[in-house]
């Protein structure tokens, strides 16, 4: 696919009309109109190890479900326009919220369930939740505990209703699975009350909702400063989730395996809202267990996985990998993080998918780039694709503001239907990120390629400036990947007395795998400039990472430089 462009010279895409055309249709509607449609075909599947519980749903029985949930609201006192918070697992819970809440046009905001006490009471008092659901615990967290500590005036109310000065416009509380919460109405008694409620008043509720609506709140991960309430459209988020079915040719009919984690965008966009615009199934689990994704696999014989590298990694070295019947993939999704192209090659390899790499942010909805079938194999597996229809990009210095030359590395900035309607309650954030004519700044430092393709390079936090160069990390990193012993590879500069800032690299081997930190200095010694090399090397076990898979460079850096400091770390060569 290639565009013609009129600013000579100058990394700025066009944003292209092939492809589907833009639909104006809520999430709510878009159900309605599978469920007609498909009526009888399973719509997902929630395999939730740790209540025992396994729920299947078909397109009609998914529809009849949530529009008993969203009359179970109405009644509870959920209004147009509430923030109502779930923080919980994946589970058949969290799926009925996502399409009631956007039937009855309140904001779902999403919440991970591993958040702790003092980052739940900024998220809670920032968004201004009016409702909350959540689970009992999850993984050693107390989250009842912690609702009891921030909200010291919870008392044992009428259908989870509360009063008091603590977070005044928190008023709703409703809980997810077992646990003893007696100042919470029991979501099952919330979804029963629907059955006494007529179905007009959900109707009319779902007729006024509009496409342009805010449907969601995502909280963007916070490294640098407090986390931004991203606002995303039902308009957006529907369309990119049609876009990216489309380009991945997702066919009615395909199954979809994931574990990637629905309070995520790659959750409750990229695999729930993806399968349901294409007519598919998704199968789901409460978390990411190898094994169990390799008995769903074997079960529901999936045609599409997602999944970030470290998921596939362990799959392919789980001991029951070879019994197992893994040779039903068409396609292979992955991103979020850097990929290395060895592990996309043995996934196709071994699974016979192809691989489909995606490239995105909180803040557009939230796919920008992906590959396509068109380009050969290495292109696929060495870019993030390029631009999905109707996505303007383009690439400026960071400083300036001028537009990069093709091929030059810059900020990615994009425009187009997909960015957020803005951050909650934060207008001078916005404009730091959005400018008046509707570009947003990524943040992500990136080179176009005048044929579309985008790579992307770092963050404008992570390059690494030594001694006046700009320094890269992903290309350090893609050197390291190369070497057969290298599963996994991170860069980060750390400070230097002399040159300002030094390349700090992590790497964590394949199984069996026996190399030096000197052998590999010397590999990227043949390979690269002299300022790339990594003066400090680490070999360990695993990465910090968050919930939806991404490398917690932050963390990785603090680590650096004080194992520097404290001489746990020496120069590979002094």
């Amino acid at each position: 696919m290639t565009e013609t462009n009129d600013r000579a010279g100058l990394a700025w895409w066009h944003p292209s009309a092939q492809g589907p055309a833009l639909l104006d249709i809520t999430l709510g509607d878009l159900l309605d109109q599978q469920a007609d449609a498909r009526g009888s075909r399973l719509a997902i599947v929630v395999d939730d190890r740790s209540r025992d519980v396994l729920t299947e749903w078909t397109f009609a029985a998914l529809r009849a479900e949530a529009d008993r949930l969203a009359r179970g609201m109405i009644d509870w006192g959920i209004g147009a326009g509430d923030r109502v918070a779930v923080m919980a697992p994946n589970c058949a819970e969290w799926v009925l919220l996502e399409f009631a809440l956007a039937k009855i046009g309140a904001v779902l905001v999403t919440v991970n369930p591993a958040l702790k006490r003092n980052e739940l009471d900024y998220l809670l008092g920032q968004g201004q939740v009016a409702a909350l659901f959540f689970s009992a615990s999850f993984r050693g967290s107390d989250i009842i505990g912690d609702l009891r500590a921030l909200l010291p005036d919870l008392a044992a109310g009428p259908d989870g209703l509360r009063q008091g000065s603590a977070m005044p416009a928190l008023r709703r509380l409703a809980l997810i699975g077992p646990g003893e919460a007696p100042f919470a109405v029991p979501f099952d008694t919330l979804l029963a009350r629907g059955d006494g409620v007529d179905d007009s008043a959900r109707q009319a509720r779902q007729a006024q909702v509009q496409p342009r609506d805010v449907a969601q709140i995502q909280y963007t991960s916070g490294t640098t400063g407090k986390p931004k309430g991203a606002m995303l459209t039902h308009h957006s988020t529907v369309n990119n989730a049609r876009l990216m079915a489309d380009r991945g040719s997702y066919a009615d009919g395909d199954v979809m395996l994931s574990a990637m984690p629905l309070f995520h965008t790659a959750g409750c966009v990229c695999n729930v809202m993806a399968m349901l615009a294409c007519g598919g199934a998704l199968v789901t689990m409460d978390a990411f267990d190898a094994g169990r994704m390799l008995d769903l696999w074997d079960t529901y014989q999936p045609s599409l996985l997602n999944a970030v590298p470290t998921m596939m990694v362990r799959m392919l070295e789980h001991p029951t990998y070879p019994q197992r019947n893994t040779r039903t993939m068409r396609r292979i999704i992955t991103g979020g993080t850097s990929v290395p192209p060895s592990l996309i090659r043995r996934m196709r390899d071994e699974t016979g998918g192809e691989p489909l790499v995606i490239m995105g942010m909180t803040e557009c909805s939230p796919i920008i780039t992906q590959t396509q079938d068109s380009d050969d194999l290495e292109t696929r597996v060495s870019t993030a694709g390029v631009p999905l229809p109707h996505t303007e990009i383009r690439i400026v210095d960071p400083e300036t503001g001028a537009v990069k030359g093709w091929g030059e590395a810059g900020e990615l900035c994009i425009r187009g239907y997909l960015t957020m309607a803005g951050y909650f309650d934060m207008p001078e954030k916005t404009a730091e990120t959005i400018e008046p004519d509707g570009w947003l700044h990524s943040g992500d430092l990136a080179v176009l390629a005048e044929t579309g393709h985008l790579r992307i390079v770092g963050r404008i936090k992570d390059m690494i400036i030594r001694g006046g160069e700009n320094v890269y990390p992903v290309e350090i990193e893609e050197c390291l990947l190369d070497h057969p012993a290298v599963s996994e590879a991170q860069v980060v500069g750390v400070p230097d007395p002399e040159l300002g800032e030094e390349n700090f690299a992590y790497v964590v081997l394949v199984p069996g795998g026996d190399v030096t930190p000197r052998a590999l200095q010397d590999f990227c010694r043949d390979r690269m400039a002299r300022h790339k090399m990594p003066k400090y090397i680490a070999v360990v076990t695993s990465m910090p990472m968050t919930a939806n898979g991404k490398i917690q460079k932050f963390a990785l850096r603090n680590e650096a430089a004080e194992a520097i400091q404290s001489g746990r770390i020496k120069a590979v060569r002094g």
